[in-house]
């Protein structure tokens, strides 16, 4: 077998598809369901309007086309909406940091425009009045993840890929020359050349079974999903603080509005960010936050009924830059992972470099910049290859 990936989340499911087009035997393994993990408590953002110029601002507008590239491939039940996005904000200072934002993605190639207090409510006539403007990002877009997962991975296994579900690798094995030559589960043995690292918050944990490293963190966040609603929010919608909480690495609770439709009638409502290890519990402040701050924003949402709350974890890495390549200890081994809350929408961008690096092809963009190699390990600790 050429390639196992671990992960069966939106950029595990992105390496399969594009490594078995490229005509690699491909294994996908992941010890719990398609989307198991971050993938399925995401809200599906595909953005660039959150992205300061730079590498991640590159990959993301490079893998929106490839996003509406895969819209024409793969069933409608992706649910891809080419919606746009709407930065608000509520006073002239806001306004200026935005401006400021926008115009330098413009030097970039982002499609911006401004929108006075008229113009966004021409575009969501719902937004309460008294907001001093926003920007319109016409690029950004919408998917459902976890059924864009499993779409990637059935066009994955009709070009050969095999799925093996429910299976948590317990090795990463090496040869005495220390480079890859499997994985190993409860289950079976699968040997291979290539291990893709694609266990988000859990990535951490396969680099070290395979005698490396990787300071991947999780960062707990919160979506409030309410009762399904007639047309009511047009765009994702966003205050002008959730970009500074995206960039941030404070490691206490932020919350930030946003807020979208979905085909299927629900309003999604972030988003709340904190490091806090596994902790499932449900944070009785984060969600009164986030629907203050919705209602906020959208006060005929005070009415609405919310009829689930649900957290998942982002795979955070110190640089908020995500780690795609060849791992700088171990031969064989790659990382694809630490994207925290962008890994949808750099899902389609990272899988194919994955599979370019693997071929040997050509890239068109640059992933120089999230090489791995950077992540330095501690003072202390010595990557080791396993068997």
């Amino acid at each position: 077998m050429d390639l196992v990936v671990i992960g069966a989340g939106v950029v595990g499911a992105a390496c399969a598809y594009y490594a078995a087009q490229a005509g690699l035997s491909v294994a996908v393994v992941d010890r719990g369901p398609v989307a198991g993990g971050t993938s399925g408590a995401g809200e599906g953002n595909l953005l660039v309007s959150d992205k300061e110029p730079g590498p991640e601002l590159e990959l993301a507008r490079a893998s929106l086309r490839l996003w509406s590239d895969l819209a024409q491939v793969l069933p409608a039940d992706i649910e891809f909406e080419a919606k746009g996005g709407l930065v608000v904000a509520e006073d002239g200072e806001q306004l200026s940091v935005l401006r400021e934002f926008a115009a330098a993605q413009a030097r970039s190639g982002v499609a911006v425009e401004e929108a006075g207090p008229d113009g966004l409510h021409d575009r969501e006539p719902h937004l309460a009045p008294g907001l001093a403007g926003g920007f319109h990002y016409p690029e950004d877009a919408q998917v459902q993840p976890a059924r864009a997962a499993a779409r990637l991975l059935e066009c994955a296994g009709r070009a050969g890929a095999r799925l093996f579900l429910g299976e948590e690798v317990t090795a990463v094995t090496t040869t005495p020359e220390g480079r890859v030559s499997g994985v190993r589960t409860a289950r079976r043995r699968l040997l291979t050349g290539a291990v893709v690292n694609a266990a988000g918050t859990w990535a951490g944990r396969i680099a070290e079974l395979a005698g490396s490293y990787l300071p991947v963190q999780p960062r707990r966040g919160f979506v409030l999903v309410t009762e399904p609603l007639p047309p009511l929010v047009r765009h994702k919608v966003y205050a002008a603080g959730y970009v500074a909480d995206v960039a941030s690495g404070d490691a206490g609770l932020q919350t930030s509005p946003v807020v979208e439709g979905t085909p299927a009638g629900p309003v999604l409502i972030g988003a709340s960010r904190e490091r806090v290890g596994f902790d499932r519990r449900i944070s009785a402040e984060a969600v009164q936050r986030l629907a203050a701050a919705a209602t906020g924003l959208f006060p005929v949402l005070a009415q609405v009924r919310v009829l689930r709350v649900y957290c998942g974890f982002r795979p955070y890495l110190p640089d908020h830059l995500p780690a795609i390549g060849p791992d700088p200890y171990v031969p064989g081994l790659f990382h694809a992972c630490g994207h925290e809350g962008a890994g949808i929408g750099l899902a389609p961008a990272t899988g194919l470099a994955i599979a370019r690096q693997l071929t040997g092809a050509a890239m068109d963009f640059d992933v120089g910049p999230f090489d791995p190699g950077r992540l330095a390990e501690p003072a202390g600790v010595s990557p080791r290859n396993g068997n």
